[in-house]
């Protein structure tokens, strides 16, 4: 290649280069004002930047932990379990023999660790012997010796624990086996034990969604994941005290009959405006207002109208009502205050100004119908002190699916299994009990004798 046609080559790919510059900062200038996860219900990893986009506003609190927080540091032990004297055996200035001094306490220190992880392999040897009757008589193995080599329920209630509470993936929970505890634990052999043990669980969690049926209060959301590629869903349903979760591999409103047909007749039910979530049948329902004001601040990002402003300062008029009060009656001043200005904000006066320019305020227009046609959930939260004013509460027990996902990437079998033992497990946080004592009481839980 002579000098002239290395030079048009060059021009060439620079040509190419600045063409397609050109074309990502014109996708990237249409991608700004667009959607994030601070004004929809998109994920955060879906955010373009990825910067923190919290709903929470600066407060004119000090950072840190607040006054009256107690804090958590570590202690020395009373009863320490090894004790090393330390005795000096001459003066360091003149050098004589301490030997036979009287000592006296100066100081302590203390380290805290943990012993090397060694398992422990109990034998149970079965005797007999011939009775005088003439029978051959032999001892009885303790119940849950089923085989003649397994694993205890420690080690069962460890690979529970860690899978589905820490999330560790099989590859890193067999290497953590092999290389802490001096076991080596197959990838088939984990995963029979967490079916073991979800069939265990299995009428804890058939009782958990007994529970949610007659519940007073109930939050619901789902969220997406992949099972060997498909796509497929987790659905949550919980209160203030329990948690289920079930699998699915829909979205749809057929989901909810299933596992709830006759419905939610006591509860107040809180969603972020799912159709098949809307059509539960319910004594009432609860949009979450979370979602709302992520919805508003597109709005007002885009400009598009004062409207939106107007209705964010209104629910967040609502929500510090709230956080002053659990509780409101209909004839409470304040609460009838907001529900005239909510009348006013949804009004057919409003809606005429808004159509005016329907091109221009086509996404007002849309949140404003929505909100016509919701109007009735949008303030139950004021007067039941169990409801809250968002759904945050399902969206932190179903963001441990996405945890989970992303530690462990997607499922290839055990998506039933988890949503059972995820249950039991945010169930029992819930109520502070330990999670490890929980497992290790269902894993000890014995199948009923046969016959």
């Amino acid at each position: 290649m002579t000098e002239a046609e290395r030079i048009l080559d060059l021009e060439g790919k620079l040509s190419h280069a600045l063409a397609r510059i050109a074309e990502l900062e014109s996708q990237l200038l249409q991608r700004q004002g667009l959607k994030n996860s601070r004004n929809s219900h998109i994920a955060p990893s879906g955010d373009l930047s990825r910067k923190n986009q919290s709903l929470r506003e600066k407060s004119d609190k000090p950072v840190g932990g607040q006054k009256g927080h107690k804090g958590h540091t570590l202690e020395m032990s009373d009863t320490p379990d090894v004790v090393e004297a330390i005795y000096p055996k001459y003066c360091n200035k003149c050098g004589l023999s301490l030997e036979g001094k009287t000592f006296r306490l100066e100081s302590r220190r203390q380290v805290v660790d943990i012993p090397s992880i060694v398992p422990i392999i109990t034998e149970h040897q079965n005797f007999g012997t011939d009775c005088t009757c003439g029978h051959h008589q032999c001892g009885t193995f303790p119940a849950g010796v089923d085989n003649h080599i397994q694993y205890g329920p420690n080690i069962q209630s460890l690979v529970v624990y860690q899978s589905c509470y820490q999330f560790m993936p099989f590859q890193r929970l067999s290497d953590f086996f092999k290389k802490i505890c001096q076991t080596h634990i197959s990838k088939g052999t984990l995963e029979n034990i967490l079916r073991r043990s979800a069939g265990k669980a299995r009428p804890v969690y058939e009782k958990l969604q007994q529970a949610i049926a007659i519940s007073f209060f109930v939050g619901s959301d789902e969220t997406g994941y992949k099972l060997n590629s498909k796509k497929g869903w987790f659905w949550v349903w919980q209160n203030a005290m329990i948690t289920f979760i079930v699998a699915a591999t829909s979205r749809s409103k057929q989901v909810i009959e299933a596992y709830f047909p006759q419905g939610l007749p006591n509860a107040t039910l809180c969603s972020d405006r799912l159709a098949a979530q809307l059509s539960t049948f319910s004594k009432a329902s609860q949009l979450c207002l979370a979602h709302l004001l992520r919805d508003l601040n597109f709005l007002i990002e885009r400009q598009e109208s004062d409207w939106p402003g107007q209705f964010k300062t209104l629910l967040k008029k609502a929500i510090a009502l709230k956080q002053k009060q659990v509780q409101y009656t209909k004839n409470d001043p304040e609460v009838r205050l907001l529900e005239q200005e909510l009348d006013s904000l949804l009004n057919d006066e409003q809606l005429q100004l808004l159509i005016k320019e329907p091109e221009k305020y086509k996404n007002v227009i849309t949140f404003f119908n929505q909100m016509r046609k919701f109007r009735n959930h949008i303030f139950p939260f004021l007067y039941d002190q169990l409801v809250p004013y968002d759904n945050n509460g399902s969206e932190r027990a179903i963001r441990m699916v996405k945890v989970k996902t992303k530690i462990s990437g997607q499922f290839k079998s055990l998506h039933q299994e988890f949503a059972i033992l995820r249950s039991v497990i945010d169930t029992t946080i819930k109520n502070g009990q330990p999670v490890f004592d929980a497992i290790q009481a269902l894993v000890k839980i014995q199948p009923p004798a046969a016959g």
